[in-house]
């Protein structure tokens, strides 16, 4: 039980630095609906795209791959030079490419010549930060990450309210920049931030007296480049409907999908904070003789706080929703917001099972789960989308997550079996949902009868889990 309190403590100092910024980041939603219109957000929404997509091939797998052998390897200096060398060597390789052909990728990639520079020197400066992020993570030193996590989003929020603001803003600050599209406001502000979060961190880069091991380096590459294409299938599943949206429906209409579906953005912190306290603790933890009891107990109380706040997201999403999106023009998407909310809740899941591919040394398990999901989604969305509009996007993320899920299961009960209370779990996931959908469509949003559903499902998880939650508190 000690164990598994240093893990929570852990994962909410961590939950803190990453949902306590980007909440904070997400109010910005309600700034640049009100400010940019439909078609302002959907630019937006593809600039960060394909920011995605060049942040996963630029980091091909390293982050991960840093935990794996930092944590197994004696020689722990030489694993961290080796990774900060390589990361800066193939990001100044990989940034002279891009700018050198700037006019043809960008307009394949379909962004703007005048954003294009702004997005190479964000990516650029995010991939060199990631290996002393990683470090922070992995010598457990919560509190030092999440300040430097905590800087960078206040910039970020303060330069969007004085640039974009029309009660705060600064029209000195703005006549600095001379831009003539506000949406180019939203990149300076991340710029400036990533610059100031890359100061931050570079003492990390003389951490170790420099070495460059090509060993560990091959164990390195050879361990990340699954991940890189697993992360890569990741993007697509989770960008691919607002890549093609804007072709196949509109921008105005990608612009209001892209806004609503930051409303699932609840579990996604929740997810994100979850993997930052999880992934070096598994990782840690591996060789202790209850791992396997103690990842299934971590993966059903996921799965209990997931599904609640999953419910308490559709039960009451008429109350968060005008604090983030306040125009009418932007509603018309509202009704993925449920359907996204179970899909991210299945990611997560998909998350804690990911575990066995890692801890074996099978990447390339996660790689071919990923891939099937791309799958799926490019299907899904290609087919559907002109036959239901953005509802298939919606439905093309829940079947790609949710089948990611169910394989993922599958196969780790033959690698690295572990005691999941699959009844129990499948219970709350199925059940929250069902309540949630019945609550959203059928009840049209009923809030008198989804908080009796919400205190319901409260009571059912409080008696199958009395003599648990009885122990935690006796413990705590």
């Amino acid at each position: 039980m000690s164990v598994l309190k240093t893990f929570f403590k852990d994962t909410i100092i961590y939950g803190l630095a990453i949902v306590l910024p980007r909440l904070i980041n997400f109010l910005l939603v309600r700034l640049h609906t009100d400010v940019l219109p439909n078609e302002g957000y959907s630019e937006n929404t593809e600039f960060y795209v394909v920011a995605a997509f060049f942040n996963v091939i630029l980091t091909y797998g390293m982050e991960t791959s840093f935990f794996r052998f930092f944590s197994k390897n004696k020689d722990k200096n030489a694993v961290l030079s080796t990774a900060i060398v390589t990361i800066v060597l193939s990001t100044l390789v990989f940034g002279t490419i891009l700018l050198l052909f700037r006019t043809p990728i960008s307009e394949a990639l379909r962004i703007n010549t005048e954003f294009y520079t702004l997005l190479v020197g964000i990516t650029l400066i995010d991939t060199l930060i990631v290996i002393p992020f990683a470090y922070l993570r992995v010598t457990g030193r919560p509190i030092r990450f999440a300040f430097i996590k905590l800087i960078n989003v206040l910039i970020i929020v303060a330069l969007n309210v004085l640039l974009l603001s029309k009660t705060y803003g600064l029209d000195s600050l703005r006549q600095v920049f001379h831009v003539e599209n506000n949406v180019e406001y939203i990149f300076i502000a991340n710029l400036i931030a990533s610059v100031v979060v890359l100061l931050l961190v570079s003492p990390y880069f003389f951490k170790s007296e420099l070495q460059f091991d090509t060993k560990i380096l091959k164990q390195l590459l050879t361990y990340g480049w699954p991940i890189m294409v697993a992360g890569l299938a990741f993007v697509i599943n989770e960008n691919l409907d607002k890549w093609l949206l804007p072709d196949m429906e509109g921008e105005f209409i990608n612009g209001a999908y892209s806004a609503c579906y930051k409303l699932a953005v609840f579990m996604t912190l929740f997810i994100q904070a979850f993997r930052m306290g999880a992934e070096p603790f598994f990782f840690n933890h591996s060789d202790k003789e209850n791992a396997k009891e103690t990842y299934a107990t971590i993966l059903k109380y996921f799965t209990i706080v997931g599904a609640l706040g999953l419910m308490i997201v559709v039960v009451y999403i008429d109350v968060l929703r005008p604090i983030f999106i306040k125009k009418e023009s932007y509603l018309l998407a509202l009704d993925i917001v449920p359907i996204v909310l179970l899909a991210n809740l299945c990611l997560g899941i998909y998350h804690n099972l990911s575990i066995w591919y890692k801890l074996t040394d099978r990447t390339r398990f996660g790689m071919y789960i990923s891939i099937i999901g791309a799958a799926i989604t490019i299907a899904i969305n290609l087919i559907f989308i002109p036959r239901i509009g953005f509802m298939a996007s919606a439905y093309a993320t829940l079947m790609a997550y949710g089948l990611m899920m169910l394989i993922s299961y599958a196969i780790g009960r033959k690698f690295y079996p572990v005691p999941y209370n699959v009844p129990r779990i499948a219970l709350y996931l199925l059940l929250s949902a069902g309540l949630s959908f019945v609550t959203y469509y059928q009840f049209d949003r009923d809030i008198l009868i989804g908080t009796v559903f919400l205190l319901f499902f409260i009571a059912v998880i409080t008696f199958l889990e009395r003599k648990e939650l009885k122990l935690l508190l006796k413990r705590s």
